[in-house]
């Protein structure tokens, strides 16, 4: 079996990457999105084991303590770890999986597992980025304007990822994705291995 890549996805909050990536799983069974851990309070209608793990802060220390966490940070006065565990068994299984983590996030997990794709989400501009935030009605102007300047932070270290799309048509945005995962799907080294059978008796 063909083990699954691992697809790093960063983007600044508001840039639409929660609802690209909804779409780009409804329209496959080969990719999932690994589930983190995180000690933040549980929202209205979310499930634990498939929105997050929700997990004490104690708990969560000792996980980082034991080298359980591809990465973990402090967001928001909450933290928040993917558990290494997890990714490796699923990579294993053939599946691709998906980690949707910041730029710091990203740093530490390439130096766990190099073999990794990565991805960067932009919005089409400060002006349209605001005008989402705003728009979800959650979120005071303070929390607006501290998650504005977190984004400038975040969309400076874009040249890290290896693709970057912009989010300002969203079916163009999800086609850019879904290409993404496929042409690295039908890379040589990793079609060999799911075609087998197939080469084996076309060259026989």
């Amino acid at each position: 079996m063909s083990t699954g890549t691992l697809y790093i996805i960063s983007a600044p909050s508001g840039a639409g990457k929660t609802s690209l990536l909804r779409d780009l799983l409804s329209a496959s069974n080969e990719v999932v999105v690994s589930v983190s851990h995180t000690t933040r309070v549980k929202r209205e209608g979310e499930v634990d084991g498939v929105h997050y793990h929700f997990i004490d802060a104690d708990s969560f220390v000792a996980m980082a303590e034991n080298g359980e966490f591809l990465e973990h940070a402090k967001v928001f006065d909450n933290y928040y770890g993917t558990s290494q565990k997890h990714v490796e068994e699923l990579l294993q299984s053939g599946k691709d999986v998906i980690l949707e983590i910041d730029w710091q996030g990203a740093a530490q997990v390439r130096k766990l597992i190099p073999d990794n794709l990565s991805i960067f989400i932009l919005p089409p501009s400060k002006k349209e980025l605001r005008s989402r935030l705003s728009n979800r009605g959650t979120d005071s102007e303070e929390i607006i304007n501290r998650r504005m300047r977190d984004a400038e932070s975040e969309m400076s270290h874009y040249g890290e990822f290896d693709y970057l799309i912009v989010n300002d048509d969203f079916n163009m945005a999800l086609e850019e994705m879904s290409a993404i995962l496929i042409s690295n799907r039908i890379r040589t080294p990793k079609q060999t291995q799911r075609i087998k059978p197939l080469l084996q008796d076309l060259l026989d």
